[in-house]
C-alpha cells in the first residue's frame, strides 16, 4: 500500500491543472496525436498528461507491466485512449472535475478516488473547482429558480437536492426537475447539487446568471460502484421517501438487477415492498393494502391507464425503456389526486435525448423491445419505443402450465376472481385436452418535447397497447355420447392514451403544469360452443355462448400550480375535469342481452393544499378537494392531512388521513365455475353507488447512513362496493341450465361495505456490496354485503401474512439477486355438490350447493427467484447494456392460481390451475450510447 501511495504521489506531482468534465472531453476529442510510443503504459500516460495538461490517475505498478507499441498518426486523443484500453482490457472514466481515471476493474474507481483525495490533502493541494467571486455582493435576500438535468441526455432530474453552501437553505426539484429557493443570502453564494446516481457538482452564483432560470447539468456517476455516498436521496432499486407518508419511489434503470419472468417490469417491482401484494403472478396490477387494482389510479404522463396487464399479467402495460421515474402512493395521498379509493401510481416518461441520437432495446424469451431517441433541431427531442411478444419456448412453458393442471373430484375452490375472465379459456379445464392459446401483445409509446425557453416546455405523449388471445379448440366426446363440438374463445383488449402538456415557470415563485388528456379502454370476449351431440341415437345441435363488450372513454384536463409563497410554506392548487362514457354489453346466444348499459358522466372540481413547515422539524400538509359528479348532481368533499415530525436526527414520526371517492368502478361479476370477471361501469344514482374510503395512517422510521427501519400501521374504511350476478327469475344464482331449458334471466347489483387494516415493516440495508430489505405485512381485508349475510367475510384479496426477503450482491460488473416471497393463502368460495331437477317440460336443471362466501383457503404461497446480471461497459466506462439470467420459482414449488370446476353427471370435477413452476429466462439489453 505504501508503494502505491508513493506511485500516486509521484504521478500527481506532475500537474496541478484543473479542467471540468466538459472541457476534458472536448480536449481529448480535439487534440490530435502524432507520436510513436514504445514504452510501458504508465510512461505513455505520463507523457499525455504532461503535454496536454490532463490529470490522469492510475495504479502505476499495474500499468507499468503493460506495454504500448503503436504509431499514432493524425489520431484524436480520445481514439488513442480507447485503443489502449481495448488492447489492455481497461476502462477510462472522466469525473466532473476533469480527472481521468484508468481502471482495470469497474470497482477500482472508489479506491482510486479516495487515494487521490488523500494525496491532495497531504500535498496541501486542492484542484480548483470554482472561480472566486468577481466582486462584492450586489444583491441580498433574493429568490432563484432553475432546472436540474442530465448533462449527457438533457433529461430533467426529479428529487435532486440543491443547497446553498454553508447554510441550511435547500430545495428539492419537482417532477419536472424544477426548483425554487427563497431568501438566498447573496449573489456570490455557491449552490451545491446532488442526486444519487450522479456526480455531485457546485455552481457559483453571480449577478450575470440570475436574470433567467438557472440550468444545472449533472454528469452520471460510474455505473458499477461498490461504495455509495448517501446525500439527500436513498440509493437502490426501490426507495421510500422519509418526507412523505406511504410513498415508494422507483428508478427503472436499476430494474435489471431484480429477477423477472420476461423483462424489467416497473409494476411488478412494487410487489416486493410491504403493503403491495407480491403473490399475484397473474396480474401486474397493484393490490395495495387490501385494495383491488381498479382502486389504484395509474397515471402515465397525466392520462389514466385503465388496464395495466399484458399476457394475463405476466407483463405490465409499461415499457421501462420509456419511463423516467415512478412513484406509488400507498394511501393518504395528496389532494392533487382523486377518483380512486386505495392508491396512486404516477409514471413519468422520458423526454428523449436532446444531445445525440441513441438506439437500444431488449430481447428475452418472451418479447422484443426497441427504442430510439433523438434531438429534433435545437429545442426539441423525441423518443419512440415499441414492444411485441412472440411464441417462443418460455411462452410454451407458461401456457403448458394450464394444460397440466391436476384434476379431481369434490370441493375445492374457485379462485379469488380466478383469472378475472382473462385466463386461458376460463372454465372447463378438467379432463379436456387443450391446445396452447394463440396470443400476442404489443405496445407503442411516443413522446415529443419542445423547449420553447428556459421557462416553458411543451410535450406530447402517446401510448397504445393491445392483447389478442385465441384459445379456441375442439372438444372431445365424453360419457355415453359422441360429439363434434368447437369451443370458440377469443379475448381482445386495447388501451390508448395521449396527453398534451405545458410546463411553465412564471417566476421564481410560481410554477404550473397544464394538460389535456384522453384515455380509452376496450375489451371484447367471444366465448361459445357450436356443433352437435349424439346421445342415444338422437342428434342435437348446439349453438350457445356469450359476447361481452366493454368500452370506456375519458377526455379531460388538469391544471396544477405551485406557489412558493415563503421559504417555509408552499401553496399547491389546481382544477380538473373529465367527460366519461362507458358502454357494457353481455349478450347470450346472439339474442338475449343479459346486460346493456350506456353511461355518460362529467366530474370536475378544484383542489388546494398547503405544504407548511411551522417549525424546522415539523412538516404539515393539509388539503381539500371538491368534486362535482353529474349523475348524482352532488358535490363531494375530500379533506386530506399528512404530517412528518423529526423527533431526533434519526427518528421521524409520520401520519396521514383523508377521505377519497371513486366514480368509475370495475364491477366484479361473480362466477363460481368459470372464474369471476370484471368490467368497468360508472357510478349512478341507483344500483351502483359512488365508492368512498377513509384512510388512517400512522408510523415512524429510524434511519442511519447504512440502514432504514420503517413501520406503518393503517386502517381503511370502505363503502359503496358493488358486485354483480345473473340469475333466473325465481331461482337461485347457482343453477346450470341444460341446453333445452327455458331461460328467463335478470341482472342483480349488490352493494356492500368493508374495511382493511394492517401493519407494515421494512428493514433496509442501503450501502455496501450487499444490499436489500426485509418486508413484512400483517393485514386483514373484510367485506359485508347484505345480500350475502349480516356478517363480515374475507374479501377476495385478504391475506393475513406476507413476507418478502430481497437480497442483492454486487461484485465488479456482476449483480446477483435472490428474492423469497411467502404469504398465507387467498380465500375462495367452493361448489360442494351438484344435483339435477327435471322440470315440467322435461328439461333438466343442475343446481350447485355452495360453501359459505370465501370460507375456504388456498394453500400457502411461497417461491424463490434468482438472477445474475452482467453489465456491458464501453471503454469509457459508460454502460451500454446488460446480460441477465433469471430463474423464477427456483425450487419448483407448486402454487395454486385458482380452482376451476366442471359438472359432469351431477359430479363436480375440480381442477387446480397452478402458477408457473421453475422457469429460466435470459434477457439481453443494449443501447448505442
Amino acid at each position: 500500500m505504501k508503494k502505491l501511495f508513493l506511485a500516486l504521489f509521484i504521478l500527481l506531482s506532475v500537474t496541478c491543472f484543473w479542467a471540468n468534465a466538459q472541457q476534458t472531453e472536448k480536449t481529448i476529442k480535439k487534440v490530435i496525436i502524432n507520436h510513436f510510443f514504445s514504452c510501458p503504459l504508465d510512461a505513455m500516460l505520463d507523457t499525455l498528461q504532461l503535454q496536454y495538461h490532463i490529470p490522469i490517475v492510475f495504479e502505476r505498478d499495474s500499468m507499468h507491466k503493460m506495454d504500448v507499441v503503436d504509431h499514432f498518426f493524425e489520431e484524436p486523443l480520445i481514439n488513442v485512449l480507447k485503443k489502449v484500453c481495448r488492447d489492455n482490457d481497461l476502462h477510462y472514466w472522466i469525473e466532473n472535475d476533469g480527472t481521468v481515471y484508468m481502471l482495470q476493474k469497474p470497482d477500482d474507481l472508489p479506491r482510486l478516488k479516495r487515494l487521490y483525495a488523500f494525496l491532495q490533502k497531504t500535498r496541501e493541494f486542492q484542484p480548483k473547482r470554482l472561480e472566486p467571486a468577481k466582486g462584492p455582493p450586489t444583491q441580498y435576500k433574493f429568490s432563484i429558480t432553475g432546472k436540474v438535468f442530465d448533462q449527457q441526455t438533457g433529461e430533467a432530474l426529479p428529487s435532486a437536492n440543491v443547497q446553498i453552501r454553508g447554510t441550511d437553505i435547500s430545495a428539492r426539484t419537482n417532477t419536472s426537475g424544477v426548483f425554487t429557493i427563497l431568501e438566498v443570502p447573496s449573489d456570490t453564494c455557491v449552490a451545491d447539487i446532488s442526486l444519487v446516481g450522479y456526480q455531485r457538482d457546485a455552481f457559483r452564483l453571480s449577478t450575470l446568471n440570475l436574470s433567467e432560470p438557472l440550468q444545472f447539468g449533472l454528469f452520471p456517476s460510474f455505473n458499477a460502484l461498490n461504495v455509495v455516498d448517501i446525500t439527500d436521496k436513498k440509493n437502490g432499486v426501490l426507495n421510500t421517501d422519509s418526507k412523505k407518508v406511504s410513498v415508494l419511489q422507483l428508478t427503472p434503470t436499476a430494474l435489471d438487477k431484480l429477477p423477472n419472468i420476461g423483462e424489467r417490469d416497473i409494476m411488478r417491482a412494487f410487489q416486493l415492498m410491504p403493503g403491495v401484494s407480491g403473490t399475484n403472478e397473474s396480474s401486474s396490477g397493484a393490490y395495495v393494502r387490501g385494495g383491488t387494482p381498479d382502486q389504484n389510479l395509474v397515471l402515465f404522463d397525466g392520462f389514466t391507464v385503465y388496464e395495466v396487464d399484458h399476457l394475463y399479467g405476466f407483463f405490465s402495460a409499461f415499457n421501462s425503456n420509456i419511463v423516467r421515474d415512478v412513484e406509488l402512493y400507498k394511501g393518504g395521498f395528496s389532494a392533487k389526486y382523486g377518483g380512486r379509493l386505495s392508491s396512486v401510481t404516477e409514471i413519468r416518461g422520458k423526454d428523449g435525448n436532446s444531445k445525440e441520437t441513441n438506439v437500444g432495446g431488449d430481447i428475452s424469451l418472451l418479447s422484443v423491445n426497441a427504442f430510439v431517441e433523438t434531438p429534433v433541431g435545437d429545442k426539441s427531442s423525441a423518443i419512440v419505443a415499441y414492444r411485441h411478444s412472440y411464441q417462443g419456448p418460455l411462452y410454451d412453458k407458461i401456457f403448458g402450465q394450464f394444460n397440466t393442471s391436476t384434476t379431481g373430484n369434490g370441493p375445492g375452490g374457485g379462485g379469488p376472481g380466478g383469472p378475472g375472465g382473462r385466463g386461458p379459456g376460463g372454465g372447463g379445464f378438467g379432463g379436456f385436452q387443450q391446445t396452447t392459446p394463440s396470443s400476442y401483445f404489443y405496445d407503442l409509446n411516443a413522446r415529443y418535447t419542445y423547449r420553447a425557453s428556459n421557462r416553458q416546455t411543451f410535450s406530447w405523449s402517446y401510448y397504445n397497447g393491445a392483447d389478442n388471445t385465441d384459445n379456441s379448440r375442439t372438444l372431445p366426446a365424453f360419457g355415453a355420447s359422441s360429439s363434434s363440438l368447437q369451443l370458440n374463445d377469443k379475448y381482445v383488449t386495447n388501451n390508448t392514451g395521449t396527453s398534451l402538456k405545458a410546463t411553465s415557470s412564471w417566476s421564481s415563485k410560481l410554477f404550473s403544469v397544464n394538460a389535456l388528456t384522453y384515455s380509452s379502454f376496450t375489451s371484447d370476449r367471444n366465448r361459445g360452443t357450436i356443433g352437435s351431440i349424439v346421445d342415444s341415437g338422437i342428434t342435437k345441435s348446439l349453438n350457445n355462448g356469450t359476447l361481452e363488450s366493454n368500452r370506456l372513454r375519458d377526455l379531460g384536463f388538469k391544471s396544477d400550480w405551485e406557489w412558493q409563497a415563503k421559504s417555509n410554506y408552499k401553496l399547491l392548487f389546481g382544477a380538473y375535469g373529465s367527460s366519461l362514457s362507458v358502454n357494457y354489453q353481455d349478450i347470450q346466444n346472439d339474442t338475449l342481452a343479459l346486460i346493456s348499459d350506456q353511461q355518460k358522466a362529467f366530474n370536475g372540481g378544484l383542489y388546494t393544499e398547503l405544504s407548511l413547515d411551522p417549525i424546522p422539524d415539523l412538516h404539515v400538509q393539509p388539503g381539500l378537494r371538491e368534486t362535482y359528479y353529474s349523475p348524482t348532481g352532488r358535490l363531494y368533499t375530500e379533506p386530506r392531512l399528512s404530517f412528518t415530525y423529526k423527533l431526533t436526527d434519526r427518528v421521524l414520526l409520520k401520519g396521514a388521513t383523508g377521505r377519497f371517492y371513486q366514480f368509475a368502478n370495475q364491477v366484479t361479476r361473480e362466477d363460481i365455475l368459470e372464474g369471476n370477471r370484471n368490467f368497468w361501469l360508472l357510478s349512478n344514482n341507483g344500483n351502483i353507488p359512488v365508492g368512498v374510503a377513509d384512510h388512517y395512517i400512522a408510523g415512524f422510521n429510524y434511519e442511519t447512513d447504512a440502514f432504514l427501519l420503517d413501520v406503518e400501521g393503517y386502517y381503511k374504511r370502505l363503502d359503496g362496493l358493488t358486485q354483480y350476478t345473473i340469475t333466473q327469475e325465481g331461482i337461485g344464482p347457482m343453477r346450470i341450465p341444460a341446453a333445452s331449458a327455458s331461460n328467463s334471466l335478470q341482472q342483480n347489483f349488490y352493494n356492500g361495505s368493508g374495511f382493511t387494516r394492517g401493519v407494515e415493516l421494512l428493514l433496509q440495508k442501503k450501502q455496501g456490496l450487499y444490499t436489500g430489505w426485509i418486508a413484512y405485512t400483517l393485514g386483514q381485508a373484510q367485506n359485508k354485503f347484505a345480500a350475502i349475510g349480516p356478517d363480515y367475510y374475507p374479501s377476495d384479496q385478504d391475506v393475513r401474512h406476507e413476507l418478502k426477503l430481497i437480497n442483492m450482491y454486487h461484485y465488479q460488473r456482476w449483480s446477483f439477486a435472490a428474492t423469497f416471497i411467502f404469504s398465507t393463502g387467498h380465500p375462495y368460495t367452493a361448489p360442494l355438490s351438484a344435483y339435477a331437477v327435471t322440470t315440467l317440460d322435461g328439461g333438466k336443471i343442475t343446481y350447485l350447493a355452495i360453501s359459505g362466501k370465501n370460507t375456504e383457503r388456498l394453500p400457502d404461497y411461497h417461491r424463490l427467484d434468482l438472477s445474475a446480471t452482467y453489465d456491458l461497459l464501453r471503454v469509457d466506462g459508460k454502460k451500454i447494456g446488460s446480460l441477465g439470467f433469471s430463474l423464477f420459482n427456483a425450487y419448483d414449488h407448486i402454487n395454486t392460481w385458482y380452482k376451476d370446476y366442471t359438472v359432469r353427471n351431477n359430479q363436480v370435477i375440480t381442477t387446480n390451475v397452478n402458477y408457473l413452476g421453475i422457469t429460466p429466462n435470459i434477457t439481453l439489453s443494449l443501447k448505442l450510447k
